[in-house]
């Protein structure tokens, strides 16, 4: 069976003078549309494409794979706008296009956008930036510590939104930001907690014990490249403490008061020292 608008990993099945079709098991054969087809393909071979249906109706796919696919959420730049509706760069030759039906407010070129991609009633992939329809306020699926992929989205009073895994919003509180982020940026967080209204509260770091555990081996070799000398401590500044090591000033504090319960280290308000 074909995804539309993923990647497939297809069989070449036929050559028919310069084009290739593609197909898996019993799937209708897919044109490879691209200019420059992959040298030396083989009936048999296969390849990773992105699938998609043309402008003209048919199924085709490509080598090159975009910057988002189908059930995706992503930041993209609209490059161009018609009388229907806005196109977004998003990594292929033909831009992306985002009807007006599917703006909240009139698009500009120059601008990105957080958009949902989806496919229309005809199979043809189309995005939206009415995303909050697509995307859930409340989960118990996912796990305390859980590692997933976060899209930062609008600022709050209380901190930043960020998208979850593409499906569900979660909050990243201000107070537990050591690092700046941005609207439309992908990077990897952790499930800090499922509140009891089933509303997700997330961290940048990993939470817990297994933190600290690998950040005394990082603080250990510094130390051992410094001559047993840091000038950290439990005293120093969070943006001094995050320059150098990543982390919040709470979790290098748990840190160093680790090694310092395994006599490892002393620790004075200017810094720390090898024992």
């Amino acid at each position: 069976m074909l995804n539309i608008g993923k990647i497939n990993t297809l069989n070449v099945v036929k050559k028919q003078g310069a084009n290739i079709y593609l197909a898996k098991g019993m799937s209708a054969n897919v044109l490879l549309a691209d200019k420059k087809p992959p040298e030396n393909s083989q009936i048999g071979d296969t390849l990773d494409v992105f699938v998609y249906v043309d402008s003209e109706g048919h199924l085709a796919a490509s080598t090159k794979i975009p910057l988002a696919q189908v059930d995706d959420i992503a930041w993209l730049k609209v490059v161009s706008l018609n009388y229907v509706g806005a196109f977004l760069d998003w990594g292929l030759p033909k831009d992306l296009l985002v009807p007006f039906s599917e703006q909240h407010h009139e698009m500009e070129v120059g601008k990105s956008y957080l958009v949902k991609l989806f496919l229309d009633d005809k199979n043809r992939i189309a995005a939206t930036t009415k995303i909050d329809r697509f995307i859930e306020d409340e989960s118990i699926n996912f796990e305390l510590g859980q590692k997933v992929l976060l899209i930062i989205a609008d600022k709050t009073e209380l901190g930043v939104k960020a998208i979850v895994n593409h499906t569900h919003w979660g909050m990243l509180y201000q107070n537990e930001l050591f690092k700046p982020v941005r609207k439309g940026q992908k990077t990897y967080g952790y499930i800090k907690q499922i509140r009891e209204d089933g509303k997700i509260d997330l961290i940048l770091q990993e939470p817990g014990y297994g933190k600290v555990i690998s950040l005394t081996d990082k603080i250990l070799i510094k130390l051992n490249k410094n001559n047993g000398v840091l000038m950290l401590s439990d005293k120093s500044p969070p943006d001094a403490i995050y320059a150098a090591f990543g982390v919040s000033k709470k979790v290098f504090k748990q840190a160093i008061g680790a090694l310092y319960k395994k006599q490892l280290i002393s620790i004075d308000k200017n810094g720390i020292k090898l024992v």
